[in-house]
């Protein structure tokens, strides 16, 4: 039997949503695979609340195929694999769960930092290999602190990171779309200028069409032999293939990515490189972090259920 006004989840969730969502709201889930049309022909006019996460989203297909969604509710601060712009377009309202994710995503952002510069994971496979009893001494690696670093979108998130780099002594530059009023940091209205004079860039802007391979062939190449590039932001704002290329042929020094292209596929040729740090998209990965995003996007949630406002629109 159908059920009116429905809400819909739509791929996995952390628990604490799931089992919420489905004890208190009698939560449909979007099965994958064949099943998926029968489904949508047996339940998609009453759907009016789809809960889904920035990994998943609600894609151009799906949205279609929901004649009466009002609501998208996102965990998490990405938002890019939803068609933002059909939500736009349909009065569709969508949330997100931003502030929350700031400290956890920028102490990631700075391990990897340190991590690659310094060498740390591959000093610890080194050591655990026997080398350091067979080879001598490790190699030596770059000095972290004191360096020239440049931050692609210095929004929340990539705010914290350049607050946590001042402690490093750090000169910091960015690069947005417009500059920030009020920014301590120095504007470069040029992303290729900002590789250009920078010895790390990291990557903190959002995902999307808008940023789809913002840094590519030129900006990796303006970064230099002895640049390293950090991403925690989307896979799709770096070109993978431009990125492998300059790692695998040594025109960039290194790589701390939390974030791939076609995820959790990893380029193989990186898997090999004692340059790269490779982690598996866990920026906001702790558990006080994802409680209080389960807990927002909950919030989200009931508050539109209750009234049809959202506590944290993006749309």
């Amino acid at each position: 039997m159908t059920v009116q006004n429905a809400v819909l989840q739509v791929g996995p969730l952390m628990p604490m949503v799931q089992t919420a969502i489905t004890r208190d709201h009698d939560a449909l889930q979007l099965p994958a695979g064949a099943g998926r049309s029968a489904f949508l022909a047996d339940h998609a006019s009453s759907i009016t609340v789809a809960v889904t996460s920035g990994r998943t989203g609600v894609g151009t297909d799906l949205m279609q195929a929901l004649p009466n969604l009002r609501a998208v509710i996102n965990f998490g601060v990405g938002y890019d694999t939803t068609d933002v712009q059909q939500a736009v377009e349909r009065g569709i309202a969508v949330s997100n769960t931003p502030e929350v994710l700031n400290d956890c995503v920028a102490d990631t952002a700075l391990a990897l930092y340190l991590d690659v510069l310094r060498g740390i994971s591959a000093a610890d496979r080194f050591v655990r290999r026997g080398d350091w009893q067979t080879k001598g001494n490790f190699p030596l690696a770059t000095q972290a602190s004191h360096r020239q670093v440049g931050i692609v979108g210095l929004g929340r998130i990539g705010s914290v990171i350049a607050r946590r780099l001042e402690g490093f002594d750090c000169t910091i530059r960015y690069h947005n779309r417009s500059e920030v009023t009020g920014s301590p940091y120095e504007y470069v209205p040029s992303l290729l200028q900002l590789a250009h004079t920078s010895d790390v860039l990291i990557v903190a802007a959002a995902g999307g069409a808008s940023t789809h391979h913002l840094i590519g062939a030129p900006e990796l190449s303006a970064l230099g032999s002895r640049g390293y590039l950090i991403n925690v932001a989307r896979g799709s704002v770096v070109d993978q293939s431009a990125l492998v290329k300059a790692l695998t042929t040594g025109a960039l020094a290194g790589a701390g990515l939390d974030v791939f292209e076609d995820e959790p596929a990893v380029p193989p040729e990186l898997m090999a490189l004692e340059s790269v740090v490779l982690l598996p998209h866990l920026g906001s990965g702790t558990h006080e972090t994802r409680a209080a995003m389960a807990d927002l996007t909950l919030k989200n949630l009931r508050q539109y259920l209750a009234d049809g406002t959202l506590l944290t629109p993006v749309t």
